[in-house]
């Protein structure tokens, strides 16, 4: 399993997204990170939409979907673009 795979696992479980988009951006930043280049799985942006993000802040949607990732920056997981649609 990948680690987008993970990705996408660990938001639909936490979450249960209408909409759920995981896009591998990790091609766009191997120039500066060799590790990007070498493993293909560093940086990543995130469309969501979920009942359960609606209401919160902005701060507070971000520190939600990094909790439910925080074990991706083990697996290599570099950097994050998150967008959160209206639900």
């Amino acid at each position: 399993m990948t680690l987008q795979d993970k990705i996408e696992a660990a938001l639909q479980a936490e979450f249960s997204p209408s909409q759920l988009e995981v896009v591998n951006e990790s091609r766009m930043h191997a120039g500066h990170n060799p590790e990007a280049a070498a493993t293909g799985q560093t940086h990543f942006r995130i469309r969501i939409t979920a009942e359960t993000l609606t209401g919160m802040s902005r701060v507070d949607q971000h520190r939600a979907i990094n909790a439910a990732l925080a074990f991706g920056f083990d697996e290599g997981l570099h950097a994050l673009a998150i967008e959160v649609g209206k639900g």
